[in-house]
């Protein structure tokens, strides 16, 4: 017989169980409890300095780690959580958010307590259209089952769930030992399945321009060796989504690039909108995929599209096939198929390479870090520029991007960092951002010095937000410039440098580089007219698009 669980301390164990080793958060009086559990068993708690920042950083550690988690006080750290959480939902990023509540006890005898709104359901209430199980543990007979049920959802669907308990039932014994996790996950039809992958045969077979396009759900799911084993037996083309940018390695022969509706190559475009059978694995269609429902690809029948809501085939759905169980069969079966096109070529060769005492812009510094980066390198991408020009980064191993790409939340990029150097210590983050998104979060540094890490930081200072100016100009696009550099002093670690040329970039990332012990920031300074091809591509894009509406 083993030990009898409190409410507080089976979540905390299930936690552990499931492959959480840090959690992020900033302590309150709701939570205290549970933060002196945490305390006590494995799981490390990573104070950061704001509550979002936790919820950023538990969802790049949940990308890499696949589950994270954050713990936050009661309405005032919950709520300001909401816009991390999601971020977690929309790019389906399996994050726990674990918070407090008034006891039991107390709403008796005070109806209104601090932090509350409302009343005591608010906080659950808000997060319920955002997770995909959201539940307070109130009833010690209940417990166990009601925090299975939201993990169980979250393995299910990647997606993010709340787990509140009141502050007077943490410690609240179950009654009776904790029992070993039983997930109770459905397995798939078989009959279902063995059909679906007999339609996908069939139309492989038929096809003449086959290829595959891989989402972000690979990755999440852990799929990424499944996928590499399909591409390689079928041989034939993939591309990715940004989102799921580097879900495989960049440097494989049959590696397309990235397709995206706004920002993607041309010629990626073309060749797969050409495709005759398109395999989209783990893919949510958006405009950034620029794939909808009125693509010819789709209408004409001419896709296979699963994802962890369904698999679609040609026009017809099948809801009892789980996602994972469809990738490992296309693995597994006898398929076949046919391509003998070539894939796009690669970006061209800048000759002659820039003068180093030239002006840095985000062409050349983009060209240059690409020829940086290698297998110990993560880059994480905040939006605008930073995402839009990394687009054309070439990775070197599985996980070695992340971004808010679909959802682009400004701000994700320093707090994500904290949370993928925990999640894998041994990738060196190289964190891009603009100056607009880091003065959102970029305070959060003083974590990455408290904890000992080393991000190496490159602020795109533009003075102001690129994107914005792409799509309307006015002078409420322009920013305060700070002295960025200046952080490592405020934070009391680290070292700063103002980058003007591209001889100071280069020499400094070098620096950067060859020192792992100690984080960096660069402050590049950029004429503010200065676009990335990526960002021409989207400003293009997006003007035709909006031509198109205008009456």
């Amino acid at each position: 017989m083993g030990t009898t669980a409190t409410i507080g301390s089976a979540v905390i164990d299930r936690l552990h169980q499931l492959g959480v080793r840090h959690i992020f958060g900033i302590p309150g009086d709701y939570v205290l409890s549970l933060y002196q559990l945490i305390e006590r068993s494995p799981i490390r708690h990573i104070g950061t300095t704001r509550e979002d920042c936790a919820g950023f950083a538990a969802d790049a550690y949940a990308r890499i780690n696949g589950i994270g988690a954050a713990c936050v006080t009661y309405c005032v750290g919950g709520l300001n959580c909401v816009n991390a959480i999601a971020c977690a939902y929309a790019e389906r990023s399996p994050v726990v958010l674990l918070t407090g509540s008034p006891g039991l006890s107390e709403r008796i005898r005070m109806p209104y307590m601090h932090h509350m709104v409302r009343d005591f359901s608010t906080q659950r209430e808000v997060f319920e259209r955002m997770t995909v199980a959201s539940v307070s543990l109130d009833d010690p007979t209940t417990a166990e089952r009601e925090m299975d049920r939201a993990f169980a959802a979250l393995l299910r669907y990647r997606r993010p769930i709340y787990i509140e308990i009141p502050r007077d039932l943490v410690h609240t014994p179950l009654g009776y030992p904790l029992r070993p996790l039983c997930l109770d996950d459905e397995p798939s039809d078989s009959a279902a399945l063995e059909e679906a992958i007999g339609e996908v045969r069939a139309m492989l077979a038929a096809a003449k321009r086959p290829a595959i396009l891989a989402g972000a759900e690979i990755g999440r799911f852990g799929l990424q060796d499944d996928l590499t084993r399909l591409v390689e037996r079928l041989k034939i083309p993939i591309a990715s989504t940004l989102l799921g940018k580097s879900v495989i390695r960049e440097d494989h022969p049959l590696y397309a690039g990235v397709y995206g509706g706004l920002i993607a190559r041309d010629d990626v475009q073309r060749f797969i909108n050409d495709s005759d059978c398109l395999l989209i694995l783990g893919s949510i269609l958006s405009d950034m995929e620029d794939l909808d429902a009125h693509s010819p690809l789709r209408s004409e029948g001419r896709t296979i599209h699963a994802t962890a809501d369904h698999v679609a085939i040609r026009h017809h759905r099948y809801d009892t096939i789980r996602f994972q169980d469809f990738v490992h069969a296309l693995g597994t079966h006898a398929l076949s198929a046919t391509s003998s096109r070539s894939l796009p070529p690669p970006l061209p060769i800048e000759e002659p390479p820039p003068a180093p005492d030239d002006r840095v812009t985000l062409h050349k510094l983009f060209r240059h870090l690409d020829r940086q980066l290698d297998e110990k390198t993560l880059v994480i991408a905040d939006v605008g520029e930073s995402l839009f020009a990394a687009a054309d980064l070439h990775v070197h191993r599985r996980f070695e991007f992340l971004s808010p790409a679909y959802y682009t939340s400004m701000g994700f990029a320093v707090p994500a960092a904290v949370g993928a150097s925990f999640a894998d210590a041994s990738l060196r983050p190289i964190v891009l951002v603009g100056d607009g998104a880091f003065q959102m979060t970029g305070s959060e540094l003083s974590t990455a010095v408290r904890y000992g890490q080393v991000p190496i930081v490159v602020i795109l200072n533009n003075r102001g937000y690129s994107t914005e100016r792409e799509i309307l100009e006015g002078p409420f696009n322009d920013i305060h410039n700070w002295h960025y550099e200046r952080i490592c002093d405020l934070v009391g670690g680290g070292i700063g440098a103002i980058i003007r040329t591209q001889r100071e970039f280069e020499d400094t990332l070098a620096k950067a580089l060859a020192d792992l012990n100690h984080l960096y920031v660069l402050n590049v300074i950029l004429d503010p007219t200065d676009r990335s091809p990526g960002m021409v591509r989207l400003a293009h894009r997006l003007a035709k698009r909006l031509s198109t509406d205008r009456p």
